[in-house]
């Protein structure tokens, strides 16, 4: 048998054993060394010189020796943290009171909880077991239909896998040579957006058939409000905000209520003054930085008194110049290598990586950006000014809610993903700061305890342990491959169909759906996706684009039976009355939309491109 038939066997017996149940990651090395062993082999060498072994510790170190790597286990930590820490049964309580008008309002709240949680954490199977638990009952109790009920689980537990920051994507930067920063950049956009079609499919199916998710009775969506705001009402208006505002001015008559039977004090009005005014602060806070990133922070920095001097003497004019936006993880010194973008170290094809140009935003606001900002700036104030005419002591308390619930793991994700986009820190750094202000979080609503951070560390331990065998497996069997002639077999096939573009992207996401079906999206990226990667030049396709893609096509990885992980994690949590096979039917209409999103990303690269083109150039 030649070597790249022997290359080819490799790769069929690679999904025929890891469909065995052996584990992926020493199935890896195991072929790797074996194959290895005979494309090393020489006539009248002894088995121990074999170059097989040589080539094991190489790849061996090579992948434990990036640095970068360090972000996996402290974003793993970091969702952990917060799942063994319980954050999430206030905030699905106060979400489903905000949508409580809303059709198919329990399946609405459960896919943000799912979406918001999933970002937080990034563990599809923690997520989908936690929904499970605190949401799939309630929904059977109110007569929901099992396959809305179990696809609305199982179809946003996985969306964490996609939006930033994602261990997934890190996974694929290490393999394709790929900057991290500009791979979070690309995936904002499409993970939101596919979110965004889940919630249409929910409520356009609830809109067409009420029966599927029938309305809850008016003793589940009243809002409990505390008895001295109905007093306070009372006292100065039915305005929530002018009342409050009033009382903080003149407290007297606030201050003669009482709350569980001691009087209420100032400073309980100042905060519950503090909770009404939080969307306009948002509001404010989101615009400001709007204008700050696109307006103020591309300008060039006034240069020094004595250098203007010197250079207005020597009759040249004084041209400041540019500020560019440093990318992630480069330092403040003018060494070319310390100013190109972090990527992590390749184990793919290094002609895929971009160099880096000057990015739109260091170029200033473009002249549009006015009006726009004015229209935007003007629709946020009517809807202020609606929500608070109209905010009675049920939006008040509604409001509340959220803000104690949602706002402070709101702030810690907005806060990891701003430091990595804005290029302040690196990945691993704001991994640090993920994993630190979890357990901040987790710490401050009392949930913590020694027991569940054991927990959380050993699990953090075994994930990471995992993640670093497959790096090492991957490292191996991919060179081996190659050495085999494999890669290049695959290579001129491919090329020999004189495929266009459009045909060779539909042809490789295909494979990688098919390939969904059978493996998990660990051993795609690990295994597969190198393969495709040096195809991507030859056929002018950026491989952050193609990458996103991938990463919206393994959604599918964790919905197509029969391994389909999340019906497995949801059944283990789900009544026993409901069987998997309802539980794959509720999952298979959101493949189809998982089709679609690919469709309108490759119809419309913007969706992908624009943010990371901005912030970074291409």
């Amino acid at each position: 048998m030649s070597d790249p038939a022997l290359g080819l066997l490799m790769l069929g017996l690679i999904v025929v054993v890891i469909m065995l149940g052996f584990p992926t990651a020493f199935t890896l090395m195991g072929l790797g060394m074996f194959f290895g062993f005979f494309a090393y082999y020489r006539a009248g060498e002894s088995w121990a010189d074999n170059h097989i072994f040589d080539l094991m510790v190489q790849r061996t170190y090579g992948a434990m020796t990036n640095d970068v790597l360090i972000s996996i286990p402290l974003f793993v930590l970091m969702g952990y943290v917060m799942e063994r820490g319980a954050l999430v049964d206030k905030m699905f309580y106060s979400i489903q009171l905000a949508f409580r008008r809303v059709p198919a309002s329990l399946a609405v709240a459960t896919l943000i909880v799912c979406t918001f949680w999933g970002i937080a954490s990034g563990l599809v199977g923690a997520v989908v077991v936690l929904m499970g638990v605190i949401a799939f009952n309630p929904m059977l109790k109110a007569g929901y239909d099992v396959k809305l009920a179990s696809g609305v689980i199982t179809a946003g537990g996985t969306l964490g896998i996609l939006i930033p920051p994602s261990v997934m994507i890190i996974v694929y930067a290490a393999v394709a040579g790929q900057s991290v920063v500009k791979l979070y950049a690309a995936a904002m956009f499409p993970g939101f957006f596919l979110a965004f079609l889940y919630l249409v499919y929910i409520i356009g199916w609830a809109l067409i058939n009420p029966k599927i998710a029938p309305k809850l009775p008016e003793s589940e969506t009243r809002v409990p409000v505390r008895p001295w705001i109905a007093d306070l009402q009372q006292a100065y208006s039915h305005k929530m905000l002018p009342a409050l505002l009033t009382a903080a001015v003149a407290p007297s008559r606030a201050m003669a209520l009482t709350m569980d039977g001691a009087r209420i004090t100032y400073a309980t009005i100042l905060k519950n003054l503090g909770f009404a005014l939080v969307p306009l602060i948002l509001a404010l806070t989101t615009l400001w930085a709007a204008w700050w990133y696109v307006v103020i922070h591309p300008q060039p920095d006034a240069p020094a008194p004595a250098a203007i001097t010197e250079r207005v003497q020597s009759g040249g004019t004084v041209a400041p110049e540019e500020e560019k936006l440093e990318e992630l993880g480069a330092a403040q010194s003018g060494s070319a290598k310390e100013n190109e973008p972090e990527v992590l170290q390749q184990m793919g094809n290094a002609d895929l990586q971009n160099s880096p140009t000057n990015a739109p935003v260091d170029a200033g606001p473009p002249p549009e950006f006015y009006t726009y900002f004015a229209f935007t700036a003007a629709i946020i104030a009517l809807m202020l000014f609606y929500y608070y005419w109209t905010m009675g002591a049920a939006q008040f308390e509604v409001l509340r809610l959220l803000t104690s619930s949602v706002m402070p793991l709101g702030i810690l994700t907005a806060i990891v993903l701003a430091v990595i986009l804005l290029g302040i820190t690196t990945a691993t750094e704001s991994a640090a700061v993920g994993a630190a202000g979890a357990f901040l979080l987790a710490f401050q609503a009392r949930t913590l305890d020694w027991k569940r951070t054991k927990e959380a560390v050993f699990l953090t331990a075994k994930t990471t342990s995992m993640v670093c065998w497959l790096f090492v497996g991957s490292a191996l069997f991919s060179a081996v491959f190659a050495i085999l002639g494999g890669q290049a077999l695959l290579e001129s096939w491919v090329l020999s169909l004189n495929l266009t573009p459009v045909q060779f992207m539909i042809l490789s996401q295909a494979i990688i759906f098919i390939l969904g079906w059978p493996l998990e999206w660990t051993e795609i990226i690990v295994i597969f996706v190198p393969i495709f990667l040096p195809m991507l030049k030859h056929f002018s396709i950026d491989p952050i684009l193609w990458g996103v893609l991938v990463f919206v096509n393994l959604q599918a990885a964790f919905l197509s039976p029969p391994v389909a992980m999340s019906a497995f994690y949801l059944k283990g949590v789900a009544p026993s009355h409901v069987t998997l096979n309802q539980i794959f039917s509720g999952m298979m209409p959101y493949m189809l939309i998982v089709i679609i999103c690919m469709v309108l990303m490759y119809i419309w690269p913007g969706l992908t491109l624009w943010l990371p083109n901005y912030l970074y150039g291409n």
